[in-house]
């Protein structure tokens, strides 16, 4: 009688050792690529929540929309780019009328625009975008370490478009998500805390139109991110994070180098 032919025990272990060393090398990649996927997508709602600002800029007599979203009293004669859409309490349907009564909504009408790819049902989280209060959301003149700055209101009044963010991808991860996101212009101290989003930084989009992702410098920043909380009084001196984020803020004619 013939023999059959099969593996033995110890070549079947051999394999499936080959086998998990291919996926512990070939796991990272593809998790990157998944990441960098939801990034480009991220990246594309900034490029479409920007053509609705500023058409709606466009649309009323060069105003931008008011940047709250409901944390601070309404400016008169303006409307909230989203209605208040983060108490606890609210349900998801509740989340998306905010979103619809919201005075981008004509501009874009696509709940999809308004939410990251990396958000979660089960956190409820639907819009993960927030403006910077400089973009006429909230003033910080008298606050301490905010002097110098200023509202924007009318986008032609603004300089160095380039430099000035509108959008971030702030995910929820602070309070900031309620109104909107600041930093301080002339202390080295974060504000708000920096979030850290698809990586370790975070998408932008800027009145002048463009989008990037910021990748975080400082291993403070990172850390103080992923604490997800305010850490006001605590000075990081020479973390360019915070410097970068001051003129992203409010420009680089009101912050300074710290």
């Amino acid at each position: 009688m013939q023999s059959k032919k099969a593996f033995t025990l110890i070549e079947l272990l051999v394999v499936i050792a080959i086998i998990a060393i291919l996926m512990a090398v070939l796991m990272p990649a593809l998790n990157r690529a998944r990441e960098q996927g939801k990034r480009a997508a991220c990246e594309s709602n900034h490029k479409q929540l920007m053509l609705a600002w500023f058409q709606y800029a466009q649309d009323n007599a060069d105003r931008i929309v008011c940047g709250d979203a409901g944390e601070y009293a309404q400016p008169p004669g303006e409307r909230y780019w989203v209605q208040r859409d983060y108490l606890a309490t609210m349900t998801r349907q509740q989340k998306e009328q905010a979103i619809r009564d919201g005075a981008l909504w004509p501009y874009t009408k696509t709940l999809k625009v308004y939410h990251c790819a990396t958000g979660t049902q089960a956190r409820n989280e639907i819009r993960m975008y927030t403006i910077f209060d400089a973009m006429n959301c909230r003033s910080w003149i008298g606050t301490p370490g905010m002097d110098r700055t200023y509202l924007i209101k009318k986008y032609n009044t603004m300089k160095r478009a380039y430099e000035r963010a509108v959008f971030m991808d702030d995910g929820g991860a602070s309070p900031a998500h309620m109104g909107g996101w600041t930093g301080y212009a002339q202390l080295a101290q974060w504000w708000d805390p920096p979030p850290i989003r698809h990586g370790m930084g975070t998408t932008l989009s800027f009145a002048d139109h463009h989008v990037e992702y910021r990748k975080w410098k400082d291993q403070r920043t990172i850390e103080q991110g992923r604490k997800g909380t305010a850490r006001p009084g605590i000075t990081e001196s020479g973390n360019e994070d915070i410097y970068d984020m001051a003129v992203a803020s409010w420009g680089s004619d009101v912050a300074k180098q710290m």
